[in-house]
């Protein structure tokens, strides 16, 4: 399939959909259904049909608790929307679609999730593994750092204190000098 037929679906709204529930990462039926261009219910007929492919860890259903949660930060109007919690699907339950739903755009949204998983995955890896080596240089480097803070931090003491003046004073110069002493005290 070529590359312009399989970005229909916008990698910034799947971004958007994906959740992290139960320690998953995981795309709701209602938006699965929207980045497949069909309705929820039938998106969900599809895979009642074969609910044998869709074990616990590849689809699950949001309890009451999570639904509710999920409906305060979407807040919906109270006499439109769902009546009943909405399913969840993890990236291989997003695979799985893919030999239950068969049109042209479900295919192509399909590879475009699938895709967006990859990415998010390296995403992840590539930020815990740069977190692992800026832990590993501040053990390594961590006494070399804490002198150079402490050098630091006595040049700074040192430019504070006033500085003693070389050379001759005038008796005007003095006697300001003797006068911005006592106004400080």
């Amino acid at each position: 399939m070529p590359e312009s037929s399989v970005s229909i679906v916008p990698s910034e709204r799947i971004y958007r959909s994906i959740l992290f529930i139960r320690d998953h990462k995981v795309v709701l039926d209602q938006d699965l259904a929207a980045l497949y261009g069909t309705e929820t219910k039938k998106l969900l007929q599809a895979v009642k049909r074969n609910i044998d492919r869709f074990p616990e860890d590849f689809m699950f259903q949001l309890n009451n608790g999570e639904f509710n949660n999920l409906r305060s930060q979407f807040v919906t109007s109270s006499w439109g929307g769902r009546r009943y919690p909405p399913y969840a699907f993890t990236e291989q339950g997003v695979a799985m679609l893919s030999s239950v739903l068969r049109s042209k755009r479900a295919i192509a949204a399909n590879i475009a999730i699938m895709r967006t998983f990859v990415k998010l995955r390296e995403i992840l890896v590539t930020n815990e593994a740069l977190r692992r080596k800026i832990e590993s240089m501040e053990r390594k480097y961590e006494e070399q750092f804490k002198l150079i803070f402490n050098v630091l931090s006595k040049m700074v003491i040192a430019d504070s204190k006033p500085k003693s003046q070389i050379g001759f004073f005038t008796e005007l110069q003095e006697h300001k000098a003797k006068k911005g002493k006592q106004s400080k005290t």
